[in-house]
């Protein structure tokens, strides 16, 4: 079996495969404070409740946009699972030529995205990631990735407002009735759900308009834990795929394995 981890800024989604299929995905709250015997005793609870066994885990990749984590997982991983990861960076095999001013800065989550969507779906296509930050990637009909947008968070906005606006309060992330609130809370959540599906639309417009050279856009994709709440009202997403990155993971392991 593999085991497939993705370390977000705010959740970590870890997987297990049996070959190609996925058995069981789990989330947790990130914390860079955990050492690897809590990260491990965590694993091992969350393991021993499935009925699955660590000796059972034949090998282990990791990919995260947290450097301070990297060393401790990795060191989790030997420890717990007497498997040296696989890391997803510099080096490692994805197939797929990235077009970047300087790849290095490229989110590990990212190309884990892209690979597993272009495998997917196809060429051209644009995968949107409703994490901490919201991430445009843009990848062209031969598989090449070409760039991308990013932009604040939906939590990111609705913590700031709530921090920096002294009378405003703390609000649930859902879709309202109206876009007109009749309410403190329902005008929030309007003005934080609507307001970024427009943010969404105009930026898939002008993403568009620049890949006509490319030929119709075959899919955009969005995936990420606010990505069915933006997706329902956006009219450009057409597929919601929320273990995207998990599955780019397993490719990228297969292709270096």
């Amino acid at each position: 079996m593999l085991l497939a981890i993705d370390v977000g800024n705010t959740h970590i989604v870890f997987g297990i495969y049996e070959g190609e299929k996925l058995l069981n995905y789990w989330r947790l709250s990130t914390d860079k404070n955990k050492t690897e015997d809590e990260y491990g005793l965590l694993f091992e609870q969350i393991f021993r409740y499935n009925q699955i066994s660590m000796k059972d885990v034949e090998d282990v990749i990791i990919s995260t946009v947290v450097p301070t984590l990297m060393t401790t997982l990795s060191s989790m991983s030997e420890k717990y699972f007497n498997k040296k990861p696989l890391i997803v960076g510099p080096g490692i095999k994805t197939g797929m030529n990235i077009k970047y001013e300087n790849p290095k800065e490229l989110g590990a989550d990212r190309i884990v995205n892209a690979v597993a969507a272009y495998e997917k779906y196809g060429g051209p296509l644009i995968i949107v990631d409703f994490g901490t930050a919201i991430t445009f990637c843009v990848i062209s009909k031969e598989g090449d990735y070409l760039g991308g947008v990013i932009a604040p968070g939906i939590r990111i906005s609705s913590e700031a407002l709530f921090m920096k606006a002294a009378k405003l309060p703390k609000v649930e992330l859902v879709k309202p009735k109206n876009v007109i609130g009749k309410n403190t809370v329902n005008s929030i959540q309007a003005g934080l759900i609507y307001g970024y599906v427009g943010l969404v639309d105009f930026i898939l417009e002008r993403i568009i308009d620049e890949l006509k050279d490319q030929g119709q856009v075959k899919r955009i994709v969005a995936t990420g834990g606010l990505a069915n709440l933006i997706a329902s009202e956006s009219k450009y997403i057409d597929k919601v795929d929320p273990l995207l990155t998990l599955e780019g993971l397993r490719i990228i392991y297969d292709r270096n394995k």
